[in-house]
């Protein structure tokens, strides 16, 4: 299964906890940060990210399950309203009649229709609700990820593939919850969700932007677009 790799050499000769490598950069500086029942939680020094035991992810039926009561319609005002906030300022930035890909785009791809209904193609992949893989043998001019990222058991990885699939000039929009404050972060409801396996640090996304070349910018709480520079540029 994916990310399994990380659970080698988990404890040394006296049973004491080994670092894992970040799943998010791959970096080795990571260390215990806390533990929320019985959920250990583990931060990375370079990038910021703090991730979940590799040991406590679902399996893959458990997962799905999970995603299955998560009913997002598109006549719901509020979920419109928060789609709004990456939809607008990626649309501000496309050309006319683009062709994106909603990455994990779930059971109801309300972003998709939204991003249809303004003129431009949106293919649609999710491993579990649109396993089609035909839209990822082919590069797209933008690529919407809304609350997908926090899920990835490999992110490190995903990103790669995310950056093979994007077009040079093409703009990668982001959403998930932006972890800030440490000391809350037993009781915040982000982590309660057992699917949610990566929380990132707007300095982890800035991180991420840097190893591939990316540009960022946060324009509203939560929303990163990355942009991939032009060929050439």
């Amino acid at each position: 299964g994916h990310g399994r790799a990380l659970r080698t050499g988990r404890t040394g000769a006296g049973g004491e906890l080994k670092p894992l490598a970040c799943p998010v950069c791959e970096g080795p500086h990571t260390r215990a940060f806390v533990s929320v029942g019985a959920r250990r939680y583990w931060r990375c020094d370079t990038c910021e990210a703090t991730f979940l035991d590799p040991a406590h992810f679902l399996c893959a039926e458990q997962e799905r399950a999970e995603y299955e009561q998560h009913q997002n319609l598109p006549d719901d005002a509020g979920y419109v309203g928060f789609l709004k906030r990456v939809a607008d300022p990626l649309l501000a930035r496309l050309a006319p009649a683009r062709s994106g890909l909603d990455y994990g785009c779930g059971p109801g791809p309300v972003l998709a229709q939204m991003l249809r209904e303004t003129g431009h193609t949106v293919a649609l992949y999710d491993p579990f609700f649109h396993p089609d893989t035909a839209p990822l043998h082919t590069t797209h001019d933008f690529i919407t990820c809304t609350e997908v990222i926090e899920h990835f058991h490999a992110p490190a990885q995903e990103f790669r593939r995310l950056d093979g699939l994007l077009r040079p000039g093409g703009w990668l929009a982001l959403t998930t919850c932006f972890q800030t404050d440490d000391s809350r972060f037993a009781q915040w409801h982000y982590p309660r969700d057992p699917t949610h396996v990566v929380f990132y640090r707007e300095a982890t996304l800035a991180h991420i932007a840097q190893r591939h070349g990316w540009t960022m910018t946060v324009p509203t709480r939560n929303v990163a677009l990355m942009h991939k520079p032009s060929a050439g540029a």
